[in-house]
């Protein structure tokens, strides 16, 4: 009775989330669509025609193209649960492995080398055709296919070792693993902001020192202004493959490091840089990076208390598809990992609505130790350079977009220049 219950339960949400973003794409490009024929008045004398309506193209195509990846990645995940794919994926793992931690991290890569398999042809296009047909592309197949290596055996040799350690904690410490586990996680995830800028992040990309004297100059110059220590300024190859830009900073604790892709450099004025990138230490000086960690660490140990009581339940298991007999700690995070995001994609706004405040905030911080203006003129460039749509649908934005619309922020960022 319960398992029947959960099943009607889970596909009811699986079409009403598809039903409610097929809608808020559709509304999307409708209003990209309908705004393409001219640029909007606050931009029209520093965005031309062109740019605007290969934006409003290139947001169309990214769109359309993810709702077929939707409709896809729903019909995978249909055919994992009801339709009984880890039911025969666990039932043909068993008797080679038979039971144990190896069948459990066997189930965990087989289904993780089932799903990028299907998700390959996705990728492809995405690289090769669609950010191809808009000029974005500098990526190579060789280019490509190197990185799918590096990335699987990267993902290999940290996530099994992992693995192990949660399913050993699952196993062994009784009914709060969920906080061990939690614990763990917690652990791992500072462990890789210390070891992403100057281990993992150089195996893809070349990471140079910045040498352009006068810049890391002014550069320096606001770093001491906000109080903000660097072990480096560094400059990332980007356009091999992209042609979009941006600038971030990474690490934890003394090993932050600032990082420019080339291609910003190549199109902004020192003055715009400058002033990007006070907006980027000014999430850091607003300490929006530790709440976000605060934020994530406590839903984080929300789900894994949630996966603590679901995987003791057989309706959890039966009610996706898999006998309860076959049931197991790998087969708990596997389903949870599948059904997580369709009940809980109608809270996305809430996390849009503080990482918009954060933005605004960080915007704010800019202003106040570069010139507004420099800010503006930047962010106008890189929405030129990156095809960022200007209009976008403002429910579908709500929804999706981290960073407020275009015109809001700008128009606040006008209030604040002298």
């Amino acid at each position: 009775m319960y398992s029947l219950a959960f099943s009607v339960l889970f596909v009811g949400f699986l079409i009403f989330t598809l039903i409610l973003r097929f809608w808020l794409a559709n509304r999307h490009v409708r209003h990209v669509l309908a705004n393409r024929a001219a640029v909007p008045a606050e931009f029209a004398a520093s965005i031309p025609l062109a740019a605007h309506q290969k934006a409003a193209d290139y947001t169309v195509a990214k769109t359309k193209f993810g709702l077929a990846s939707l409709l896809f990645s729903s019909i995978v995940l249909v055919g994992f649960t009801l339709l009984g794919g880890l039911q025969w994926l666990a039932a043909a793992l068993l008797p080679l492995t038979g039971p144990g931690m190896k069948y459990q991290i066997a189930l965990l890569a087989a289904f993780a080398a089932v799903s990028g398999l299907l998700d390959l042809p996705f990728d492809w296009y995405r690289q090769f055709v669609l950010e191809e047909r808009f000029g974005f592309n500098k990526m190579t197949p060789g280019l490509w296919l190197a990185d799918m290596v590096k990335g699987v055996l990267l993902g290999a040799a940290i996530g099994l070792p992992l693995v192990w350690v949660v399913l050993t904690l699952m196993d062994k410490t009784g009914p709060l693993w969920w906080l061990y586990a939690w614990l763990v996680w917690s652990g791992f995830q500072l462990l890789m902001m210390v070891l992403f800028p100057t281990v993992i992040a150089p195996l893809f990309n070349k990471f140079s020192p910045l040498e352009d004297a006068s810049l890391k100059s002014r550069i320096e110059g606001l770093m001491q202004r906000v109080g903000f220590a660097s072990k480096g300024l560094f400059v990332m190859d980007g356009s091999k493959r992209s042609a979009h830009g941006n600038a971030y900073f990474s690490g934890f604790g003394a090993n932050k490091r600032i990082v420019f892709f080339d291609t910003l450099l190549e199109r902004l004025a020192p003055q715009e840089i400058e002033a990007v990138l006070a907006h980027e230490l000014g999430h850091f000086k607003l300490k929006h990076i530790i709440k976000r960690i605060a934020v994530m660490f406590a839903v984080s140990l929300g789900f894994l208390a949630l996966l603590g009581y679901l995987k003791t339940r057989t309706w959890f298991y039966a009610g996706l598809g898999v006998d309860p007999l076959l049931a197991s700690d790998a087969m708990a995070l596997i389903l949870f990992m599948l059904v997580l995001p369709i009940f809980t994609f109608v809270l996305s706004p809430l996390t849009s609505i503080s990482s918009r405040k954060h933005e605004f905030e960080a915007d704010a911080f800019a202003a106040t130790h570069t010139d507004a203006r420099d800010l503006v003129s930047a962010l106008v460039k890189m929405y030129e350079d990156n095809a960022s749509t200007l209009t976008p649908d403002p429910l579908h934005s709500a929804f999706y977009d981290s960073h407020p619309p275009a015109s809001v922020r700008i128009r606040q960022l006008n209030l604040a220049a002298p």
